[in-house]
């Protein structure tokens, strides 16, 4: 699969290479848009500090500009908190995305938006301090009018950006290889399902 991956609100650390790697490493080609140019945070208030200072709309247009040269050939959108956000955004915006794969986050849902069927699988903490239960059932309900196919996966006691092994408060590695496990398992069955019969 052609993927998109954007880095959370953290910046584009290594965890997010990692990743990349990852997917790479499994028959996947993958690029990672850099909307914060370069920089990267150790915390979320400085990284969401800095995210404001640039502001949605900006962001959104770095992260259009990134994916353009790509979304012909049909992209699985992914994306990390903040990156899952984007790649949200994108993803209802663009017929020919071919999935939409999010970790630790979500977004508002356009009241035009719309899609065919579109696979989507989440996976989040539970309990998670930016994405809570309320928030997530109606997401999923969303969601579910507007066309999409959506998967949740939730990971009891781990911390928002649980994935990223550089974040030791936050990092649980079960929980982790579990997610990775069933999103590499998800990106196998678009593949089988987009094949050429």
């Amino acid at each position: 699969m052609n993927i998109v991956l954007f880095h959370s609100t953290l910046g584009p650390r290594p965890a997010v290479r990692q990743a990349a790697d990852r997917l790479r490493g499994a028959g996947h080609q993958v690029w990672i848009p850099d909307l914060f140019e370069g920089r990267t945070f150790d915390s979320v208030e400085e990284g969401m500090e800095y995210q404001d200072g640039i502001g949605r709309e900006e962001l959104l247009k770095r992260a259009v500009l990134a994916a353009a040269p790509y979304s012909e050939r049909g992209l699985v959108y992914a994306g990390f908190s903040l990156g899952a956000s984007v790649a949200q955004t994108l993803a209802l915006g663009d017929h020919r995305a071919r999935g939409l794969l999010l970790l630790h986050g979500t977004s508002d849902i356009a009241p035009n938006a719309a899609v065919d069927g579109l696979p989507v699988q989440l996976h989040v903490a539970e309990p998670d301090r930016f994405e809570t239960d309320d928030w997530l059932s109606a997401w999923y309900l969303q969601m579910g009018r507007i066309g999409a196919d959506v998967e949740v996966h939730r990971y009891a006691g781990a911390g928002h950006l649980y994935t990223d092994p550089g974040l030791p408060e936050e990092y649980d590695a079960e929980a982790a290889e579990a997610t990775w496990r069933v999103a590499l398992g998800f990106l196998d069955q678009l593949q089988e399902e987009q094949a050429p019969r």
